[in-house]
C-alpha cells in the first residue's frame, strides 16, 4: 500500500506527518476519489488485468450481456419467429395463477435446495479438513478424486446403471440379495423414488469450486496461529478449529456457501437425463427443467425468460441473506 488511508464514505484521505487532524480546514490531509484510487491500482497492477481480459470478455458476451438482455424479454411475448410483444405482468400472472406445473417445480427446487445445499456445504467442509490432515501426496491424490465427478461431465449417467429399474440394475440386485425387497424398484420412474435418487446424484456431483476454495483456505493458514493459539490456553483440535481455523477461512467459508447453495436453486439437467423428461408425475421437476421445457423446446421464450427472471430474484435475496448470516457467524 503507499500510503496509510481513512475511509470516510465514498472518499479516500491519506495522513501526512502522522497526525490525525479532521475537518475541511486542515490541510494535512490529501483527498482521493475511489476512482482515481481504483485506476492508480489498475495501472500498477495492469499485467494482470491483461491477462484477465479474455476471461472478461468471454463472460461478458457470453454471460453477462445475454443476462441483462433476458430481464426484459421475460416481459413480452417472443417466440423466436416473431418480432417481441410487450405483455407487461401477463407472463408472471400466468405462472403464478395458471401454470399448475410451475407450483410443483417451486415445491421440488425447495426441496431440492434446502435438502442439498446445507448437506454439500457441510461435506465439502469436512473432507477439506480431512484431507488437509493428510500427508502431502495424500492430499492431491484425494483433492483429484473428490473433485473428479465434477469435471467428468455426464458421469452421471452410469448412475442410471445403479438405480436401473432390472435385477441387473446395482441397487435392485443388493436389496434383493439382502432380503430387503422382493422385487426390482423402478427407483427413476416411481414418483416416490425419482426426487430422493436425484438428490443423491447431486450431492455426490455437488463437490466443485466451493470444495477447491476450502481446500485453498485450509492450505493457506498461517501454522504460527496455532502456535499462539497454543501458548493462549487452546488444549485441543476442537478449539483450534473452533477459534483459529474457522475465523482465519472467513473468505473461502463465505465463498463455497454462497456457491454451494445458490448452486442448488439452478439444478436441473442431472433430473432431466437421469430420469424421463417430463419426469413422472413431475417429481423431478424443478425450475431450471421448467425454463428449459418452455426455452429450448417449445420456444417460448418470453415465458421462459419470466421463470429464469424470477429465479434471478431468488438467487440474488438468498445470496445475500448467506452473506449477511456468514458475516454474523464469523464475527462472533
Amino acid at each position: 500500500m503507499p500510503f496509510p488511508r481513512k475511509r470516510e464514505g465514498y472518499r479516500t484521505i491519506r495522513k501526512i506527518g502522522g497526525i490525525s487532524l479532521f475537518g475541511k480546514e486542515k490541510s494535512q490531509y490529501i483527498e482521493d476519489s475511489k476512482f482515481r484510487y481504483t485506476m492508480r491500482e489498475m495501472k500498477k497492477n495492469g499485467s494482470a488485468y491483461i491477462l484477465a481480459l479474455p476471461y472478461f470478455l468471454l463472460f461478458l458476451i457470453f454471460t453477462g450481456i445475454p443476462v441483462v438482455i433476458s430481464l426484459p424479454v421475460g416481459f413480452t411475448n417472443f417466440n423466436m419467429v416473431q418480432f417481441p410483444q410487450w405483455v407487461g405482468l401477463s407472463n408472471f400472472y400466468t405462472l403464478f395463477l395458471q401454470d399448475d406445473v410451475f407450483l410443483i417445480a417451486i415445491q421440488n427446487t425447495l426441496v431440492f435446495a434446502i435438502i442439498t445445499g446445507p448437506v454439500s456445504y457441510i461435506a465439502c467442509f469436512l473432507l477439506a479438513l480431512l484431507i488437509n490432515e493428510m500427508p502431502g501426496p495424500l492430499k492431491t491424490v484425494f483433492t483429484y478424486i473428490f473433485y473428479a465427478p465434477t469435471l467428468a461431465g455426464n458421469i452421471y449417467a452410469t448412475w442410471q446403471l445403479i438405480f436401473s429399474g432390472d435385477t441387473y440394475g446395482f441397487l435392485n440386485s443388493v436389496l434383493i440379495s439382502l432380503g430387503l425387497i422382493n422385487g426390482p424398484q423402478q427407483w427413476l420412474t416411481d414418483a416416490r423414488y425419482i426426487l430422493m435418487c436425484v438428490i443423491i446424484v447431486q450431492m455426490w456431483m455437488s463437490l466443485g469450486a466451493g470444495f477447491l476454495s476450502l481446500r485453498a483456505g485450509f492450505q493457506g493458514i498461517d501454522k504460527s496461529g496455532y502456535e499462539a493459539g497454543a501458548i493462549e490456553g487452546i488444549k485441543n483440535r476442537f478449539q483450534e478449529l473452533l477459534y483459529i481455523t474457522i475465523p482465519a477461512m472467513g473468505p473461502q467459508l463465505l465463498f463455497a456457501a454462497v456457491m454451494q447453495i445458490t448452486s442448488s436453486f439452478t439444478a436441473g439437467d442431472i433430473g432431466r437425463f437421469l430420469t424421463a423428461f417430463p419426469s413422472t408425475d413431475y417429481a423431478a421437476h424443478t425450475i431450471m427443467t421448467h425454463a428449459f421445457d418452455y426455452g429450448s423446446v417449445r420456444y417460448e421464450m418470453g415465458y421462459a425468460c419470466a421463470i429464469c427472471f424470477l429465479l434471478f430474484i431468488v438467487m440474488i435475496l438468498v445470496n445475500n441473506v448467506i452473506r449477511k448470516a456468514m458475516a454474523g457467524i464469523l464475527d462472533t
